[in-house]
């Protein structure tokens, strides 16, 4: 009895070590969903400025500036952006807004924006001259800088009317945002056919695209030139150059 009952211990343990059914783990690879990843990189291809990294499916060079550079393959994420700036019931009207066209759109926009504030933020501050650029009257040259201009402006009530300029400014751009949307206009991202200097006129695509890669570099230079300057001001350094003003190095806390 005794030998009867170790014998079939011995067999539940060796049961226990037995490989499992090749069947049952067969089923379980067939039922694993698709990786998204597969559809967001191009396997075959490497990144142009990030060699390490496979290429963002969507950044195949077609865009002038396109050097591949998305390292969170933010561009590669399948999304329709027509919901932002126009109602429900036309989204299925037209292709949408693709992710890349979004983006590029918004970079071109941050870029301009930032070109702008910087020049004038070092404008305001004198950083052209020996008098400051600003509008006549105490109340705007009594500012002491562009960075506290900010909060005096809101008190003072004049932004309420940027504000309003702005919002208007950005209603008739989002118009041709649901142009294209709509599939009622083939407008290339940022292109608001603005050009009063004639800088294209009589230009070759290549002479035009040459130029859309300077406005571009530019842009994207000025977005990390103004947040410079903006952190250095906010560190104390208000005045121009915007050195911050340790008096010794001895002193920094970290």
């Amino acid at each position: 009895m005794m030998n009867a009952a170790v014998l079939s211990l011995l067999v539940g343990s060796a049961a226990a070590f037995a490989p499992a059914q090749q069947g049952v783990a067969k089923t379980s690879l067939d039922a694993m969903p698709e990786r998204m990843w597969d559809k967001m990189v191009d396997k075959t291809e490497r990144s142009a400025s990030m060699p390490f990294l496979p290429r963002p499916i969507n950044l195949d060079g077609s865009y002038v500036g396109d050097v591949g550079f998305d390292p969170f393959y933010l561009s590669s994420i399948p999304k329709n952006f027509a919901g932002f700036i126009q109602p429900p019931q036309w989204e299925d009207m037209g292709e949408g807004l693709p992710t890349l066209y979004w983006m590029r759109e918004a970079e071109l926009k941050h870029g301009r924006v930032c070109m702008l504030a910087w020049t004038g933020w070092l404008a305001a501050d004198g950083a052209f001259g020996p008098v400051p650029f600003r509008f006549p009257g105490a109340v705007y040259h009594d500012v002491p800088s562009s960075y506290e201009a900010h909060d005096i402006m809101v008190a003072q009530g004049s932004l309420g009317f940027m504000l309003f300029a702005i919002g208007f400014i950005e209603l008739c751009t989002s118009a041709a945002m649901v142009e294209v949307a709509k599939g009622e206009s083939d407008r290339e991202a940022g292109d608001f056919k603005l050009d009063p200097l004639q800088f294209l006129k009589g230009k070759s695509k290549e002479e035009v695209d040459n130029m859309k890669l300077m406005e571009l570099q530019n842009g994207r230079t000025a977005m990390l030139a103004f947040s410079g300057v903006v952190t250095q001001a906010a560190l104390g350094g208000t005045e121009f150059p915007y050195l911050v003003p340790y008096p010794n190095v001895a002193d920094v806390t970290w």
